[in-house]
This record gives C-alpha cells, structure tokens and sequence, in this order.
C-alpha cells in the first residue's frame, strides 16, 4: 500500500487540532484516520490525538490474521470509534478546561481489493478512480440537513455562515451514532481522507485533477492539496491523506 500523509496548521490557527496517521497492519491491511478536533482551551488537539491513540490501540490488539473479512473489519472500526469516543467523553466529563471538546473520525480499514469506512462528523473520504471523484461520506453538520430537506441549495451551503456545525461527533456525548460504509475498489483508484480545511477552500475538480496527475508521486499529490487549501485562504487546520494499493504513482 501506497500511503502519503500531510497536515498543516493553516494561515489563521495557533494550534494544529488536526491528527492523521495511517500505516499498515499487516502485509495484506492498512488503516488510516483523519480527526479533527474543536473544543477550547486547546482541547481540540487533545480530543484529536486521543481518537488516534484509541484507534491505534484497538487494530493493535486486535488485528493479527493477514486478512479478516468483511464484517470484522465492520465490527473492529465501530468498535474503535465507540472507544474513542468514550475515551474522550470521560477526560471531558472530568475536566472543566475539556469541557464539551469532541472530534470529528473519518477511519478507513483497507485491503488490495476492499475498503471500509467508518464516520462521524464532516471529515471526508473520496475515492478517485477513471470514473471521476466520488464522495464516500456524508456531513453530520446542520447545513447538510438543511440541503436534504430542500431549505438550502448546494451553493447556498457552501457558503453558509454556520456551515461548520455538526449534528455528531466523537465524544461530546455518552454515544454517538456511526455511519459504516464498505465499497470493493481497484488497485489504481486512490482513496482520499481529509478534514474540512481542504474540501472548505479546494473545489472537486482541483481534487481531482491534482490526484489525476500521473507524472506526481502520491507524496507530491498530497503536498499540492496542502498548497492549494494555503493559496485559497487557509482559514483552517487541513490534513490530506492519500492511499493506493497499486506500485504506480510510488512516493
């Protein structure tokens, strides 16, 4: 598995409340995660890393066959998301200068030929592939409501002033409902996770004709995302990662 891992703080923010890793599992898996983290008094970067940490001490204890099927793969990000979120609901609960932090999860469990993903909140996943870019996730957030009951266009959404409102997160509640996808893919198509400091200031398009660039190695995809989020504005923290199980486009 290819796999290229990049976060900014951005042009506005003092504090980096973005986490992201990725890595493999095993010779056959790899898992990636993307948490961005809100809260005050710098809560955001501790409900961010502590949603990577549970994630990376469940798949370690756990994961150890070379392949799993499709329904532990299900079962082992529910449970990792449902871990993290009650990890970071008790330090909140405990400590008033955490009160209420959360996170946002997009987590992908993936195979040569299989991906998994897990949700909460309106951190992104995207497959590229010949056909395009696809959106793999939908926003937990008020606007998108709004859009699927017909009281907001897309564009209107857009450019919403409270467009970054979540309807869920990861543990500002004792629990919290998690959407659980899974989709078979290719070894060319890439898969995309990312917070909303990228899909807020970088269009589709820009997405997909930067990750279509053949001569650009995964690594130099993931930096020029970066760039163009920064070119836009950078109003926010923005974390890219990007992961191909093909040899091709190699970092």
């Amino acid at each position: 598995m290819n796999i290229a891992n990049r976060s900014d703080i951005g042009k506005i923010r003092s504090v980096n409340e973005d986490q992201g890793w990725a890595g493999q599992l095993n010779d056959e898996m790899a898992l990636a995660i993307v948490a961005d983290g809100m809260g005050g008094h710098q809560a955001g970067d501790v409900a961010s890393q502590m949603a990577i940490d549970a994630f990376r001490e469940q798949f370690q204890h756990n994961v150890v066959k070379t392949s799993i099927s499709l329904s532990e793969c299900k079962m082992l990000l529910r449970q990792a998301i449902a871990k993290a979120n009650d990890a970071i609901y008790q330090v909140a609960s405990r400590n008033d200068q955490y009160y209420n932090m959360g996170t946002t999860i997009v987590a992908a469990l993936l195979s040569k030929d299989q991906a998994v993903i897990g949700h909460v909140g309106d951190s992104r996943a995207y497959r590229i592939s010949g056909e395009g870019l696809t959106l793999l996730t939908e926003d937990h957030t008020l606007v998108n409501e709004l859009v699927k009951s017909g009281q907001l266009s897309a564009e209107e959404a857009a450019q919403h002033p409270r467009r970054n409102v979540l309807t869920r997160a990861v543990g500002t509640d004792a629990t919290t409902e998690i959407d659980i996808e899974s989709f078979s893919w290719n070894a060319d198509d890439v898969l995309m996770l990312c917070s909303d400091g990228l899909t807020n200031m970088v269009s589709e398009q820009q997405m997909l004709e930067t990750i279509l660039e053949e001569s650009a190695s995964l690594e130099t995809k993931a930096e020029q995302l970066i760039q163009l989020a920064l070119q836009a504005g950078g109003d926010d923290n923005i974390t890219v990662i990007l992961l191909q199980a093909s040899r091709g486009g190699t970092a």
